[in-house]
């Protein structure tokens, strides 16, 4: 079943004539019902589904697909779905949420009732001049975080030596993983990428928040060993314009979500919030967090991030020091199954406003990845591979353009690839999304999407957002 759009901020179509006269369907088609999506479910459930919350290893004897929020599957060679050798693999374009973390300030108590202890890694910060002397060259400092006696304030949320957010040393780990099993497909199994970095060869990309840098520096050796403390350049877009986050200003975009999501007084949003009122006022009582505080209460990104943290790190669930009362694992249970309806919701099922907040919002990023698969297509970019680290929303607002058939929230490491294949002069791009070939409610993409013919992808890219973007301005600044 699909839509047209019918919204009245929405830039209304179902389809366009693209240049080669066929017709480019670019309606939003409805995923499937999951036990995800369904609210009674989610209200009446007390596991999380087979979903793991609790560690970076998922347990003997569940599938390496199993949905792993603490540290998501990825391509690596025992499972990666191989191709018929009639295709040649020409580009790669791998983008990726980063790995685990501390949770963000924004997003703790405001006392916590433990420390966390971050010594066993360093956070480097530091700037080296180009030219010049060597009297000029730098040292390869980092933070090392601590508090004062003589400062009488406390710092809110945890204690300890930590910054929130950072990437952890297990976080870094994972990071460190996840670059060895991309390298072990694409160099090791499929002889696709040089044994030695080639900056001529390969790019990485990373946003403005500084834990994608911190990703990248664990995972760039992963893949080369060699270059364990060597320097490699980061691709990095002005804050204002960076379109991995993203981070531009998109109005209507941010009008748009506020009329169906968070913070809206949609009643298929608030249905969940209203359903759920009674673990939100037991959290409330052992966090301390006050009521009134809306950001706390218009969703449950903050209890999830704050929970999910402690279980991925193997920390106790938190307790009231007044009242002794602990957030139990039925309470954490539920807030994690409420986080994932909420994305599903957001980015998926609330229908076709879903398409048109992610081609608005992320719209310059697609637009990007068109031009660089056409520049593989004509041979005019010597890159054959890209490796953007990014965020949960960059990822979600690239599956809610895919129109992924089963929405989840992107965990830590979540995973989308673009392959692009060469056959007999035919091109064609196949989508993997943790490791396992993407599945599509767009019939643009096929249920699979496999072998997609680059054309078909093209079409449907630029009739969503325009060859180069072009549509993205004008339809940001609509009211």
């Amino acid at each position: 079943m699909h839509y047209l759009y019918s919204f009245p901020v929405l830039f209304s179509f179902a389809s366009v004539v693209s240049a080669s006269n066929a017709t480019v369907d670019l309606s939003w088609y409805a995923p499937p019902s999951t036990k995800v999506s369904d609210l009674k479910s989610v209200i009446n459930g007390t596991d999380t589904w087979g979903f793991v919350f609790n560690s970076s290893k998922t347990p003997a004897g569940l599938p390496y697909s199993t949905y792993n929020w603490c540290n998501m599957p990825h391509v690596r060679c025992s499972e990666y779905p191989n191709v018929d050798p009639s295709y040649k693999l020409q580009y790669v374009h791998v983008i990726h949420r980063h790995h685990k973390r501390t949770p963000y300030a924004a997003n703790t108590f405001p006392r916590e009732s433990y420390a966390w202890d971050c010594s066993d890694e360093g956070l480097y910060y530091h700037a080296a001049p180009f030219t010049g002397s060597n009297a000029n060259s730098s040292a390869s400092t980092y933070w090392s975080v601590f508090t004062s006696s003589s400062n009488p304030l406390a710092p809110q949320g945890f204690n300890g030596t930590c910054q929130f957010p950072q990437l952890t040393s297990g976080g870094l780990d994972d990071s460190h993983q996840h670059g060895k099993d991309v390298f072990g497909v694409y160099h090791d199994l499929l002889g696709f990428l040089p044994s030695k970095y080639d900056s001529r060869k390969m790019q990485f990309r990373v946003t403005n928040n500084v834990i994608t840098s911190q990703v990248a520096s664990n995972l760039i050796p992963g893949m080369f060993p060699s270059l364990k403390g060597d320097s490699i350049p980061l691709m990095i877009q002005p804050n204002s314009i960076d379109s991995l986050e993203p981070a531009y200003t998109c109005s209507s975009a941010s009008s748009l979500f506020s009329s169906y999501g968070a913070g809206s007084t949609n009643a298929n949003w608030t249905a969940h919030l209203t359903a759920s009122s009674n673990l939100v006022k037991a959290l409330d009582a052992i966090s301390g967090i006050s009521p009134s505080a809306t950001a706390w209460h218009q969703s449950y990104d903050h209890y999830f991030d704050n929970l999910s943290a402690r279980l991925c790190h193997s920390k106790p669930l938190p307790c009231n020091s007044t009242t002794g009362t602990c957030v139990t694992q039925a309470q954490a249970n539920q807030v994690f199954r409420l986080g994932e309806y909420e994305y599903n919701y957001l980015y998926r099922s609330a229908g076709p406003q879903t398409l048109e907040y992610a081609r608005r919002s992320y719209g310059i990023w697609i637009a990007e990845l068109a031009n660089r698969l056409r520049a593989a297509q004509n041979g005019s970019d010597p890159i054959i591979y890209r490796h953007d680290v990014a965020h949960d929303g960059s990822i979600a607002r690239l599956l809610a353009l895919l129109q992924i058939q089963e929405m989840v929230w992107p965990g830590m490491g979540s995973e989308i690839i673009f392959e692009l294949y060469e056959q007999r002069h035919q091109w064609f791009v196949r989508i993997l999304w943790g490791g396992r070939v993407l599945r599509s409610s767009s019939p643009m993409l096929g249920d699979q999407v496999d072998m997609v013919p680059l054309n078909s992808l093209l079409a449907y890219f630029d009739g969503l957002v325009g060859r180069g973007a072009v549509l993205v301005p004008g339809l940001c600044a609509q009211s």
